[in-house]
């Protein structure tokens, strides 16, 4: 098999049972030329032995129904189909084209205001079904939107949850809500990872936690020190097995109502539950701890080998990053009670909040 120029566009040249092929690959850049050269020439041969029927007049409506039935389906994928289907619900798979996805977006644009990234995250979802109809179903011999180049996304401000905010929300929450909280607040879990954990995963003697179900491989498994405030939360109620958050006896699936009931009746900003997550990365950040080590702890991808992230992020370098936090947050809230104990800032925190914040050093009660 070889690749030849011509007009700016990679050509590939390749012999089966004696018979030369020349195909042009679409693209001037020549790695991704001998990416598609390669898929060429298997589709070539499997069509020799009728093993590949495309059929590109199939409408995007069936292959979304055959989708949701047989692919990995994950959340997110029915949620943008809603505003996918209607658009290109009759469009054969085959003429969907760069133009076509034009054409969608300015709609999309016209029927509400949106972000470019909201957008984008419907391209992807598209782009990913035509990419399981080429390579799962053999309906189409190329994803015709393969290369198409998404729209620049502007940065949005993340909402990070203040201490005083924080006392604010906690008091105001519901008894159950409130253990979830204090764990994402101390922990960085997602909301699934949170829900989803169980007493197995937590090592009392070692004062260690280990996310035993996430939506990330860098994320599964991981190992996270716990706060002070977090360890008397779960040895206080401590098990053998099962989810550790339940209400009434039960799995807590969902928290919505819980949520939304407590940001109303706190009566602070609206702010989204993983917003939380994003507090704990900037108070970690405030605190002084390495990217890295923040990475690690929050399960997040890293770019690079997974394997040479983990073998450099100890423990050691995970308790010392949870010790910052927490003294930041002592520091915190310090700041706070001297603000409640001269008055400054009475009038913003609701009654019972002196439940919630530590005595000072030296007062004879314990801080935690």
């Amino acid at each position: 098999m070889s690749l030849m120029k011509r007009g700016g566009v990679y050509w590939t040249y390749f012999y089966l049972e004696g018979i030369r092929y020349q195909m042009s690959t679409g693209t001037g850049n020549r790695r991704l030329a001998e990416d598609i050269a390669i898929k060429l020439r298997d589709q070539e041969n499997l069509k020799r032995f009728q093993v590949v029927n495309y059929n590109p007049q199939m409408t995007f409506g069936e292959l979304a129904t055959r989708f949701l039935a047989n692919a990995k389906v994950r959340a997110h994928h029915p949620q943008r189909l809603e505003f996918l289907l209607p658009f290109f619900a009759d469009s054969p798979i085959g003429r969907i084209d760069k133009g076509l996805v034009s054409k969608y977006r300015r709609a999309r644009h016209a029927h509400k205001k949106v972000s470019e990234a909201t957008v984008n995250r419907d391209v992807e979802v598209l782009r990913r079904i035509l990419y399981w109809a080429v390579d799962e179903e053999h309906l189409l011999p190329t994803n015709p939107i393969a290369r198409i180049q998404l729209e620049r996304e502007r940065r949005k401000r993340r909402p990070v949850l203040s201490v005083a905010d924080e006392l604010r929300l906690l008091s105001a929450a519901s008894v159950h809500l409130r253990r979830i909280i204090i764990t994402a607040l101390d922990t960085g879990m997602r909301r699934g990872e949170i829900l989803a954990q169980q007493w197995e995963g937590v090592d009392f003697d070692r004062r260690l936690l280990s996310v035993t179900h996430s939506k990330t491989p860098e994320g599964e498994a991981r190992e996270i020190p716990l706060t002070h405030r977090v360890y008397e939360l779960l040895v206080t109620d401590q098990k053998r097995t099962g989810p550790i958050f339940v209400f009434h006896g039960m799995p807590v699936r969902q928290i919505k109502t819980a949520w939304k009931a407590a940001i109303r009746r706190s009566g602070i900003a609206w702010h989204r539950f993983h917003d939380l997550r994003h507090t704990f990365n900037t108070r970690l950040l405030e605190a002084g701890v390495l990217q890295e080590v923040r990475k690690t702890l929050m399960g997040h991808s890293s770019g690079e080998d997974v394997h040479a992230i983990y073998t450099h992020v100890e423990i050691p370098m995970k308790r010392r990053a949870i010790a910052l936090l927490e003294a930041w947050h002592r520091e915190q809230i310090e700041l706070q009670k001297g603000d409640v104990s001269h008055g400054t800032d009475q009038e913003a925190l609701p009654a019972g909040i002196a439940g919630l914040l530590p005595a000072r050093a030296g007062s004879g009660s314990n801080p935690d």
